[in-house]
């Protein structure tokens, strides 16, 4: 039960979020855009969140499938190299988004 609330939290904030970079306006790049990313690069973020966001909704269709589990995969990463580009852009502050969703994520893969 802990798992599809999670994998359906996680499903909405990343296909809001992705969706929001993809469109590119000025408030979907905004976040990016403080940390140095140009915005081909966050707009091709925003793809992988999207997908990755379908691939959650898909593994709470279909648990036996591991498209859950590599979209969590990608959502890992994806958090993890955003908390590297807050920290190399001295935004330590913005970066508490990202570490909690790399935490949830966490928890997500573990109760799998």
């Amino acid at each position: 039960m802990s798992y599809n609330i999670i994998s359906g939290l996680l499903a909405v904030i990343f296909l809001i979020s992705g969706l929001s970079k993809v469109s590119g306006t000025n408030a979907g790049l905004s976040g990016t855009r403080d940390v140095g990313i140009n915005d081909l690069l966050a707009r091709l973020i925003g793809v992988v969140e999207a997908i990755a966001a379908v691939g959650l909704i898909w593994g709470l269709k279909n648990r036996a499938d591991s498209i859950g589990w590599y979209a969590a995969g990608t959502i890992w990463i994806a958090m993890g190299v955003a908390i590297y580009a807050h920290f190399r852009a001295e935004k330590l502050k913005s970066a508490f988004p990202a570490f909690f969703l790399l935490t949830l994520t966490t928890v997500l893969m573990v109760i799998k």
